[in-house]
């Protein structure tokens, strides 16, 4: 029973290290991200898209209430997984940020600035008592200086910039299909379709075309917008997922 105890000493205090150098709050987190709904970002050579599989789970239930890619600025946008009350948390400081940085400079924020000052709030929540970390991963996507960027947070306030990746359930399964088929010289709708191929990979068969939600940042605008209904409709019933899982 001893070592059993000591166990459950680490796994509830998120300050105190375990003797293998892990802190199991943080890791718990992790894991309520992995049973978070999929979320994939795609950088591509005229812009970065964002897709995300808002799994309804009732019938009853409005899918427009239903947000899993959120706009922050006019430049930059947010596709969430895990925790959906976590991320709307962060999504409002993130906004806060923003306007500081308006403020303060009289410009729009980088995006790699914007996603260190949010990875440093996060790993604050790792390091003292009194709160637990935030369990949820965020994917940051948005124009700098003429160029896409796509940066993924996770609990512990880790930074990593991708030029395609997934977060949340199907992880695995997306990034094995990005790692196969994923390419530099992509456009965004060759970008979209794979992140299409790639959620139905995730989903194991069971990919709903109709709880797709797609934004996207155009290099030409460098402004993000969400796709209308009527548009994700052109590329999900052009794509097909047969032809899909056979190849």
């Amino acid at each position: 029973m001893q070592p059993m105890q000591a166990q459950m000493g680490y796994d509830r205090a998120i300050t105190v290290f375990s003797p293998d150098g892990r802190l199991y709050q943080v890791e718990y987190a992790r894991e309520a991200v992995k049973r978070g709904t999929t979320a994939v970002g795609i950088k591509c050579k005229d812009g970065v898209v964002l897709i995300v599989d808002k799994r309804v789970s009732s019938r009853l239930l409005e899918q427009t209430s239903i947000e899993k890619i959120f706009k922050i600025d006019g430049h930059v946008a947010v596709a969430s997984s895990g925790l959906v009350g976590d991320a709307r948390a962060l999504v409002d400081r993130a906004r806060v940020e923003c306007q500081v940085n308006r403020v303060s400079y009289n410009e729009s924020i980088d995006i790699e600035t914007l996603s260190k000052k949010l990875c440093d709030h996060m790993q604050t929540y790792t390091q003292f008592g009194g709160a637990r970390p935030y369990g949820t991963a965020l994917l940051i996507a948005g124009v700098s200086d003429g160029a896409p960027r796509l940066f993924e947070t996770d609990p512990s306030g880790t930074l990593l910039e991708y030029k395609a990746t997934g977060i949340g359930t199907g992880r695995p399964a997306v990034m094995k299909v990005f790692d196969e088929k994923y390419s530099d010289d992509m456009d965004c709708a060759t970008s979209i379709n794979l992140g299409l191929e790639a959620l139905y990979a995730a989903t194991e068969g069971k990919f709903d075309v109709d709880n797709v939600e797609i934004g996207i940042i155009p290099l030409e605008t460098g402004m993000f917008r969400k796709m209308t209904k009527s548009e994700v409709s052109e590329y999900t019933t052009t794509f097909e997922p047969e032809q899909a899982s056979e190849e």
